[in-house]
């Protein structure tokens, strides 16, 4: 089925529905869904629809133009996507292989929406798991005295390849404020959710000697301030005094394959919406 995905904001006020609903079913397009949300405390109307466009009047390539007035009456801030797209993606990873091989096993079953272009590592390690896959992976070795020169090389990369969305499976470097901005809402990281409490280096075993209860993930898009961009998904799972240190290594590695796995999904499907740094996502 061909759909479009209007993803909308603006300020709340009365009509708004009903401008966005006749503008579909004037030009004999049939909503599939209709999901929207009120930030009662700021004032803002935020809203996924999503309609088959298969006898809708107004050709894909002009829907945006034809939508313009509309959002300008109503001050909207709007994106337009087309769920028959496949976004291009590229993953990033460093040594740790558990969400870079989940990930490319769900993409392949087709549970995730995507075609993974290519695949970049500052290591070479897990070259083999791309080569199973068929996608072909850069090793590009980064240090502090290269850093800006093996950006540039990655860019490139990602230009010649059309990328839509980064996604960083454990990928463990600090992208530039420069390159950031380049995928600015598009790069997803992921990372446990100990953050505060047990920064840096082995923080499962800090958490393990402090006797934590559960342990969680965090999947966001990436900013200029390291791990502080607007959440997507977090979720945790239990742990106790009976865990061992390697069982308390194992369910985190669990816990994120599945929060980014859901977090990719719905970016995927054009289900999350960014305001300030936070977001909107859609069932």
């Amino acid at each position: 089925m061909s759909t479009a995905v209007l993803l909308i904001s603006c300020p709340d006020r009365k009509g708004i529905v009903k401008e966005i609903a006749s503008f579909i079913a004037d030009n004999n397009g049939n909503i599939i869904h209709f999901d929207q949300h009120i930030d009662p405390q700021k004032g803002i109307f935020f809203a996924r629809v999503e309609w088959d466009i298969k006898s809708f009047r107004i050709p894909r390539e002009k829907i945006e133009e034809a939508f313009r007035p509309t959002a300008e009456r109503f001050s909207m801030s709007y994106s337009l996507h087309f769920g028959d797209y496949r976004q291009r993606v590229a993953i990033f990873v460093s040594k740790q292989d558990h969400c870079f091989y989940d990930l490319m096993q769900r993409f392949r079953s087709g549970e995730l929406k995507g075609e993974v272009k290519l695949v970049v590592s500052n290591h070479p390690d897990l070259k083999p798991i791309a080569d199973f896959f068929g996608v072909p992976y850069y090793h590009i070795p980064k240090t502090k005295e290269n850093k800006r020169e093996a950006e540039e090389k990655e860019l490139a990369l990602l230009e010649e390849h059309g990328i839509d969305t980064i996604i960083l499976a454990r990928y463990m470097q600090i992208l530039s404020k420069d390159f950031v901005n380049r995928f600015r809402n598009r790069i997803i990281n992921i990372h446990h959710s100990f953050l505060p409490a047990f920064p840096g280096a082995k923080p499962y075993h800090r958490a393990y000697e402090r006797g934590v209860k559960i342990i969680g993930a965090t999947s966001h898009y990436v900013t200029e301030i390291l791990d502080e961009g607007p959440i997507i998904e977090q979720d945790i799972i239990r742990v106790s005094h009976r865990d061992s240190l390697e069982d308390f290594i194992r369910k985190g590695k669990d816990i994120e394959r599945i929060v980014l796995a859901r977090a990719v999904k719905w970016h995927l499907e054009y289900k999350v919406l960014v305001y300030g740094n936070r977001t909107v996502v859609f069932d």
